[in-house]
């Protein structure tokens, strides 16, 4: 069984009702945000900027895997600072993998649109990026520890709404530490979220309420390719939670096939799973599959991939963590 919000907590159910009743009684917000409001065409201009500006590098890459495309060749051994490359994998279909993207996706969203939370549209937007601050190579290239920097953003909005309203924001910051050998990698990441409610939902109704949600975490994933195919499993620990309601462990785990290395185009497909306590361990399954696209020549090679998507489980989205949400969608992912 599901806990329910606590008191003053924002959940799309509450929410969603109080602005119909107030909606049937002729009621309205009087009052006029003072804020920016994230616009979904201001992220699309961010990815856009991302994908012109990206490095290309001038030199070829060695060391390269099923899921990457290795390392620069200049910096395949010794000590690098502020290296190009990583050397985890990220991961294919875990919705909050730092990474930039652009996803329409469709299904039930706890009564962000309607009481019964049915056929509802939302436009679901990432903007993120990883930074090698120092590698220290291995005996082989692309293999060694790297410790990284990375930032990211996920929003999603209401495309039901007449100006298309930001519903929720999360915002993750933090500094993984990673290690390969051969097919083995891992993953150690310090990392903090914090989740906002957008302004033009909080003004539907004067009785929603945002609610302080954050937390620091630490995270352990362990990684292992074995041909085609990729499988990770590892666990997070949640401390310095805003509000209590939320888990303080988590499970994670995941399998992704990739049809050969990266060329011009190549199949894909990957399932990400989460369980917490929270939800009496109910897994929240995320699917991808689709096409991956690489272009390669002179420099460094830069990937783009088209996705269906399908989830089921507890959202993922900060504000609503305690919500159970289904779709299918479809998904375009950047220089992941």
């Amino acid at each position: 069984m599901i806990k329910k919000p606590p008191v003053g907590y924002a959940c799309h159910s509450c929410s969603l009702r109080q602005v119909e009743h107030g909606r049937s009684a002729g009621q309205g917000p009087t009052r006029r945000s003072t804020t920016h409001r994230l616009g979904p065409h201001n992220l699309i201009v961010a990815m856009i900027a991302i994908a012109m500006f990206a490095r290309s590098g001038q030199t070829q890459t060695v060391g390269a895997t099923r899921c990457s495309s290795g390392v620069h060749e200049a910096e395949a051994t010794g000590t690098v600072l502020f290296p190009q490359d990583h050397i985890f994998c990220p991961l294919l279909a875990d919705p909050k993998e730092p990474r930039t993207f652009l996803s329409y996706q469709r299904g039930e969203f706890g009564t962000v649109a309607d009481p019964s939370g049915r056929d509802t549209n939302i436009g679901s937007i990432g903007v993120g990026d990883t930074v090698g601050l120092v590698r220290w190579g291995g005996t082989r290239p692309g293999e060694g520890v790297q410790l990284d920097a990375f930032g990211s953003i996920f929003a999603q909005f209401d495309l039901d709404a007449p100006s298309t309203d930001l519903i929720n924001a999360d915002y993750l910051v933090g500094f993984p530490l990673t290690v390969r050998r051969k097919g083995f990698s891992a993953r150690i990441r310090v990392y903090h979220q914090s989740s906002h409610l957008g302004d033009e939902f909080l003004l539907r109704d004067q009785k929603i309420q945002r609610e302080n949600l954050s937390f620091e975490s630490v995270e352990l994933l362990l990684s292992q390719e074995i041909g085609p195919l990729r499988v990770y499993a590892g666990g997070e620990d949640l401390f310095r939670r805003e509000p209590d309601a939320l888990a303080p462990q988590l499970v994670h785990g995941g399998l992704e096939f990739r049809q050969g290395r990266a060329g011009p185009w190549r199949f894909v497909a990957a399932a990400d799973v989460k369980a917490t306590r929270q939800h009496d361990w109910s897994p929240a399954t995320s699917v991808r599959t689709g096409l991956e696209v690489t272009r390669s020549g002179g420099g460094h090679p830069a990937q783009a991939a088209l996705m269906l998507e399908l989830y089921k489980g507890p959202s993922p989205y900060g504000q609503f963590f305690q919500d159970d949400i289904k779709y299918i969608g479809i998904g375009l992912h950047l220089g992941f």
